[in-house]
């Protein structure tokens, strides 16, 4: 089972780990899209100004840029270990115990708009880039991965469960994925897409679906382990799921 985060705009700073390496990184058939970009990024803080507008930043946000500045220089966390946010609270991966970690860090990867993908134990440094970005020396950033990054999701193995946004699940489509709808239910029934709580909950199933103790190999076993968890799910469609708030 191969289960694929969103990221966050908000990174932990700082890390214990060597500069960026590409080499080292999961998934290096995408290292040349990884190296353009990282390269792009770092041309383009020379010109803060011009940084802010790419980045869609405000000024106060001036140090997102001196990230990208020092990316290649920059200390670096394992990727479970630098998003933070709503989603990452909620997978609390800092609990864990050592068995657990281990095969959440074998599971579960995020979507990035710099590195395509990375895997739990990637080491990345912190750097600000967003899927609807586009960069002046790159432009569109879905018309740069997907050529590279939907032939390395199409030809994994096993259940794929994707929890993208939209904005990074544009950046490669994912066949026969399960994605997950977060809804909310009223007195009468109808059900509508949660907003609020929508990365909160997409959360609890990562931290669920990371530390099973066995990995479901359809989508009914998928429902069997998240409701055994004590969410409530429900199928919608051959590879679409409903995850219901409380």
């Amino acid at each position: 089972m191969f289960v694929l985060l969103p990221p966050s705009e908000t990174k932990a700073l700082g890390g214990d780990g060597a500069p960026l390496e590409l080499g080292s990184l999961a998934f290096g058939e995408l290292n040349p899209v990884r190296a353009k970009l990282a390269d792009a990024l770092a041309e383009l803080a020379a010109d803060v100004p011009a940084s802010l507008r790419a980045l869609g930043l405000s000024p106060r946000q001036e140090h997102e840029v001196e990230h990208n500045a020092l990316l290649r220089d920059s200390p670096t966390l394992p990727a479970l270990e630098r998003y933070t946010g709503v989603l990452y609270d909620a997978l609390d991966i800092g609990s864990f115990s050592k068995a657990a970690r281990a095969k959440a860090d074998r599971r579960l990867a995020v979507a990035s708009a710099l590195f395509g993908i990375a895997s739990g134990t990637d080491r990345i440094p912190a750097y600000r880039l967003s899927g609807g970005s586009a960069l002046p020396a790159i432009g569109s950033l879905p018309a740069l991965w997907r050529p590279a990054l939907e032939p390395v999701l199409a030809g994994m193995d096993g259940l794929i469960v994707d929890l993208r946004s939209g904005v990074y699940a544009n950046l490669a489509r994912v066949p026969y994925a399960v994605t997950v709808r977060v809804v909310t239910e009223n007195a009468a029934g109808v059900r509508k897409t949660v907003s609020h709580h929508n990365k909160a909950y997409k959360g609890k199933l990562a931290a669920v679906l990371a530390a099973a103790r066995t990995e479901p190999s359809t989508v009914e076993g998928l429902l069997r382990l998240v409701a055994k968890a004590g969410l409530h799910v429900e199928r919608t469609g051959d590879y679409t799921i409903e995850l219901l708030t409380d």
